[in-house]
């Protein structure tokens, strides 16, 4: 967790505590005001010490029980806050798979150009459906979030627009590592990489593939997308992280810059694939 976003937190939970103590209704202990909200009391501990993130329920409860409703807007404008760097999948995937989509829909329609690292799965902007309906399957078993696959296929599929719309621009760089994964079947892998080997060369598309042998002054590290210089959005296990400030940007763009020096383009790149795409065939795939 960031020291950013972990300072939010305890900065909210001192803002929690100053209402249970200092209300209109007089001081309560966090014992009775546990009693009043029906918690236990180790859930108003950990909200006012910053160990666990409060929703809007719990945020407007507390308002109420400490005699100030008023006081929601704030406290949902700092949850807001903080919560735009740290987005948890838990809350993301509440509603399923298609809503997270179609929001990543939304973000990439106002986007000019894209700076992408992708470590480990194919980027989602050249996913076939059938590549993309693994990952999505793989995510909602960990997750243990409603299955809406089929939704959030379409979704991703109709993001892919935007790569045919003049004016707009992919550069992304891919570890090698990322056309080996076996997330899905090896057919589903093999018409992937032949998805793959079609699109070296679009003109909104430059694609850049770092060979496992090619010398790196970086570890790969997570996959991020860095949206026309305004913001950049970082995959993690646990949430994606949206950031920014220019100063983040800048170092990540630092990060894909030295990811690109490494890459190869062009027939160079189309051979890398082709390489793992006869692999496939090889190991009687």
């Amino acid at each position: 967790m960031s020291t950013d976003y972990q300072r939010a937190r305890e900065e909210l939970g001192r803002r929690l505590r100053e209402l249970r103590v200092g209300g209109p209704l007089g001081r309560l202990t966090g014992t009775e005001l546990a009693q009043r909200l029906g918690w236990r009391q180790s859930k108003i501990s950990k909200l006012e010490n910053g160990r666990q993130t409060p929703t809007d329920e719990d945020l407007r409860a507390w308002a109420e029980a400490t005699g100030q409703p008023d006081a929601f807007d704030e406290l949902r404008a700092r949850l807001r806050g903080f919560e735009s760097q740290i987005r948890s999948w838990r809350r993301q995937l509440t509603a399923g798979h298609r809503p997270v989509q179609e929001t990543w829909n939304g973000i990439v329609a106002g986007s000019r150009t894209l700076h992408v690292w992708d470590s480990g799965v194919i980027c989602g902007l050249l996913q076939t459906a059938d590549y993309a309906r693994y990952v999505f399957e793989g995510h909602a078993e960990l997750h243990s979030s409603p299955r809406d696959i089929e939704e959030a296929v379409r979704a991703r599929m109709k993001r892919q627009e935007w790569l045919y719309q003049p004016g707009k621009r992919l550069d992304l760089v891919m570890w090698e590592g990322a056309l080996h994964s076996r997330v899905c079947p090896p057919e589903v892998l093999a018409a992937q990489l032949d998805r793959l080997l079609g699109v070296v060369g679009m003109d909104t598309i430059h694609l850049g593939i770092v060979p496992l042998d090619a010398g790196l002054r970086l570890l790969p590290g997570n996959s991020f997308w860095i949206m026309d210089e305004r913001l950049v959005v970082v995959e993690d296990w646990h949430a994606e992280l949206w950031l920014d400030d220019a100063e983040t940007i800048a170092l990540y763009r630092r990060v894909w810059d030295t990811f690109a020096e490494s890459a190869v383009y062009g027939a160079e790149a189309q051979r890398v694939i082709a390489r793992v795409r006869r692999s496939i065939r090889d190991d009687g795939s």
